[in-house]
Formats: C-alpha cells, sequence, structure tokens
C-alpha cells in the first residue's frame, strides 16, 4: 500500500471537490472516484444538483480534470438498491420513518468503496463530510464537526469501527463558508454549485410518490387506505396510506387536526391505523433501539449520554442501558418524540460514541 495515495469520493458537488482539491495540495497523489448509485438518466436527478445524476458524474470528471488526477465511475446500484433504497421504501410502508443517508454510509461509502480502493492498492477513502476523526486513547473517534450549522457526525454513526483508521474527513474543520472560499481559490469548475437539498434518489422530494412506485417496481403490495384514529381507537377520518406519515408529524392530518395541535402517535400497517394525539402523547421516556453500533472496542453495561434522534433535534441527556440481544433501552430525562426507524445517535460532548435505530417496540 503507497500511503501517499488515497481515494476520494467524489459526487460531483462543492464539498468533495474541495476536500480532493485540499490533498491535491499537500501532494497526496488522488485518485477520484465517483459511485454510480442508481439510473437517474430522464429524471430531475439528471439536470444535476443531485448525486449520481449524469450531470453531476460529468462535474466530477471535471473537477479531476482541473485537478490533473485520475477519475472512475463506480456502479454500486445493486447494493445501494437492495440496502438504502429498498429499505427506505420498506420502512415507510411498515410504519417507520428511515434515513436513508446513514443507510449509505453504513452500507456503501465505507464498505465496498473501501474494498475497491484497496484492490488498486489505496489504503485510505476520503469524503467531503463535515465531521472529524480524532486518534484517542481507544482508537480513531468520530467527533462533531467545526460548523455546527452543517455537521453530518449523526448520519455516520453507524460506518464500521474498524475502517476508521481508513477514512479522512479534511473539512471536519472548516465552515461552510471557509470551504466556499476554498473552492473559489482553487478555482473549482463546481465552485458555485448549489447543495443538494433532498434525497439523491427522490430529486422532487415526493417521498410517498417513490415509495409506491418502488413498492410495484420491487413486487410488493401499494400501500393501502386507511383510517386516523385517537388514542383509544375512536375513528376521526380516513388517510391514503401509512406511507403519507411519520410519528411526531403535525401537518398533512386531513380534516382531523381541529383547533388543536394534533400529532401522529403510533403508526399500525397492519391495520392501516394512523393514531392521532397530543404533543404528550406522542413524547416517550424510554425507547428501544436495534441493531446497535458501538464505535469502540466494547460496548458498556451502561453509558450516561446525549441522546440525538433526529438530524436537526437537540440532543436530550439519557441513560442508555445495552442488553444482550445486541438492543439497547434509551432512558430520557425529558420526554421525547422518538419516530420508529429513525437513528437515535449517542454523544458524550462532541464525540459519537455510536447509535441505533428506534424500534416499534419498547421494554419497561
Amino acid at each position: 500500500m503507497n500511503e501517499d495515495q488515497v481515494v476520494v469520493a467524489l459526487s460531483g458537488g462543492v464539498d468533495s471537490a474541495v476536500a480532493a482539491a485540499l490533498l491535491v495540495e499537500q501532494g497526496k497523489s488522488v485518485v477520484g472516484i465517483t459511485m454510480r448509485l442508481y439510473d437517474a438518466s430522464g429524471s430531475k436527478a439528471s439536470s444535476g444538483g443531485r448525486c449520481c445524476g449524469p450531470k453531476d458524474i460529468e462535474d466530477a470528471r471535471r473537477v479531476c480534470e482541473h485537478l490533473g488526477i485520475p477519475h472512475y465511475v463506480l456502479d454500486l446500484s445493486e447494493p445501494f438498491m437492495e440496502s438504502v433504497m429498498d429499505d427506505f421504501a420498506g420502512a415507510y410502508l411498515a410504519g417507520e420513518t428511515p434515513n436513508p443517508c446513514a443507510r449509505c454510509n453504513q452500507y456503501i461509502k465505507f464498505t465496498p468503496l473501501l474494498k475497491h480502493a484497496q484492490a488498486l492498492g489505496i489504503n485510505t477513502i476520503v469524503t467531503g463530510h463535515y465531521a472529524k476523526l480524532v486518534d484517542g486513547p481507544d482508537g480513531r473517534q468520530l467527533h462533531r464537526g467545526e460548523d455546527g450549522s452543517k455537521d453530518q457526525s449523526y448520519f455516520l454513526f453507524a460506518m464500521p469501527w474498524e475502517s476508521m483508521p481508513n477514512v479522512e474527513f479534511p473539512l471536519g474543520h472548516y465552515t461552510k463558508d471557509q470551504v466556499r472560499a476554498m473552492a473559489e481559490k482553487f478555482d473549482l469548475p463546481n465552485a458555485t454549485k448549489k447543495d443538494s437539498q433532498e434525497v439523491c434518489f427522490v430529486p422532487d422530494g415526493d417521498y410517498t410518490g417513490f415509495v409506491a412506485k418502488h413498492a410495484l417496481k420491487r413486487g410488493k403490495s401499494l400501500p393501502v387506505a386507511g383510517s386516523f384514529v385517537d388514542t383509544s381507537g375512536q375513528v376521526l377520518g380516513s388517510h391514503g396510506g401509512v406511507h403519507n406519515f411519520t410519528v411526531g408529524q403535525r401537518k398533512g392530518l386531513g380534516n382531523v387536526t381541529g383547533s388543536e395541535v394534533r400529532y401522529v402517535v403510533d403508526i399500525n400497517p397492519d391495520s392501516a391505523e394512523v393514531v392521532i394525539g397530543d404533543k404528550a402523547a406522542a413524547q416517550k421516556i424510554t425507547a428501544l433501539v436495534r441493531d446497535v453500533t458501538w464505535l469502540g472496542d466494547a460496548s458498556p453495561q451502561s453509558v450516561k449520554a446525549s441522546v440525538q434522534v433526529r438530524y436537526r433535534a437537540k440532543p436530550v441527556a439519557s441513560e442508555i442501558e445495552f442488553l444482550s440481544d445486541g438492543t439497547a433501552k434509551i432512558s430520557f430525562e425529558a420526554p421525547t418524540i422518538a419516530a420508529p426507524g429513525q437513528a437515535a445517535v449517542f454523544y458524550q460532548g462532541d464525540r459519537v460514541l455510536g447509535g441505533g435505530w428506534i424500534s416499534r417496540e419498547s421494554k419497561n
């Protein structure tokens, strides 16, 4: 392995382009790889601004040409379909709220991409994530990025811990404004390109439309209409399918909102019922998380930490008990809306300890 060689995952966006430029400036031998994760041809994504579109692949190629580095396109569409897109649609059909960016980081960017880099004789992959990797007494640690408004550590909690020594996040110590300024300084061809705002494979933002189409494409049953009910089971109205809702949702509840603020409290895909109640009914003091990741040698029996249950949510002081079946029970110090399917990420200060996926089940 040549320690001066690195692979940079280039999406076609500004962040990964600046990461590549910084490494070239440092004298590294850089190879750019763009992952083709799904076929965006003929869709809104093909016009650019969403990773995977033909325009974005072309933008990545132009960046590499400008920097004088080789560029390759790696087709990971099959594992992306199975690990991310199928999971996204399946979660909504099951009454859960998916997190495709975290799934992509877990199964695509730091697993098959690293293996392909190592097949080229390169042991380090670099991305444009706003997060830090810090060497600690127990190995590499994942920390929040410098720019709190852009920090992406929440989406990285499930990256394989054993891959962390082979990963670099050069933008973790910069703000977005500084990165934009560097893009201009390096005269990058995509320096003024806007950031992507939507899930890459749902560029029009129509999640429910995607779920319905994807269900048909993958031979699944289409979502069925059902009823809004209150917490006592009284029918309040009708809806077009559980995939239209997420726990904690306040808008788009038809004519059942009345003069009070109502929330989605629970979703039952078997009966196609969406339970509506007040904020207190939507909140929990405990939550069970499955598929727990611990970014260290071994998790303790319990730990006090701050738990973040949504990307923009404020972390909540909690106690986490790790159970023998690979799950963990979170006891929140303050009632919290925790949507099943979303990531619950454990922090101590700025350090990410790990996390898991909020389950519909609970353990008292």
